[in-house]
């Protein structure tokens, strides 16, 4: 399973959780448990804490890209672009050479 993979259903799991906390506050509202204001109320709340987690998901998923890409010596784009330019540049001195 790959990475994306992984993710992807992480973040539908997360997805799933939320509707099935809608379901059961809307239970608890017919059943006159909350008011409709307090179910409202707790699903926001259950929804920023949602979207906080999923923030904090979402950076330590970047971190722990960037620490592997890191560990593997993977150039930066940076560090290509600039060796491109190298090989651009040689590659001209070769035609001149060539003449």
């Amino acid at each position: 399973m790959s990475l994306s993979e992984v993710v992807q259903k992480a973040l539908m799991a997360g997805l799933g959780m939320q509707e099935k906390a809608k379901e059961f506050v809307d239970e608890l509202v017919k059943k006159g448990e909350l008011s409709e204001m307090q179910g409202a109320k707790l699903i926001k709340e259950w929804s920023e804490k949602a979207g906080a987690s999923k923030d904090e998901f979402d950076k330590s998923l970047k971190d722990l890209v960037t620490k592997a890409v890191e560990k593997i010596n993977f150039p930066t784009r940076k560090e290509f672009d600039e060796l491109n330019k190298k090989v651009e540049s040689l590659a001209e001195m070769v035609k001149k050479l060539d003449k």
